[in-house]
């Protein structure tokens, strides 16, 4: 089974006055890693990882972990926020871009079925 990766186009939030660029987060996903964890890479090379099932959760409901924070924002927009001694990132989201990466991470999971 290889890795699941996935760019998806994100905001980065700040509390600048000026509308900054979209920029590429790169979500990657090792379906044989225990526990199930996403990897997100924000511009810079900072990289997070988030579990799984808390990425899913944050889809629908205000969901956290350590120094992660993760909302929906509104229907069609999802927050994650991660905290650091550097301060905080806050990257928003297409909701579609990660519910179709989630998907992609179970169907890397699941067995082959061969035929006989």
């Amino acid at each position: 089974m290889s890795a699941v990766e996935q760019y998806a186009r994100a905001h980065i939030v700040t509390d600048s006055a000026e509308d900054l660029p979209a920029v590429p987060v790169a979500l990657r996903y090792d379906p044989e890693a225990e526990p199930p964890e996403v990897h997100v890479t924000l511009p810079g090379h900072h990289e997070w990882v988030v579990a799984r099932d808390l990425l899913e959760r944050g889809l629908r409901t205000p969901a956290a972990s350590g120094d992660i924070r993760i909302w929906p924002c509104g229907r069609v927009q999802a927050v994650m926020e991660f905290h650091s001694p550097k301060g905080v990132e806050v990257v928003q989201f297409d909701v579609k871009a990660l519910v179709r990466f989630l998907r992609r991470t179970y169907t890397a999971g699941a067995p082959v079925a061969h035929r006989s």
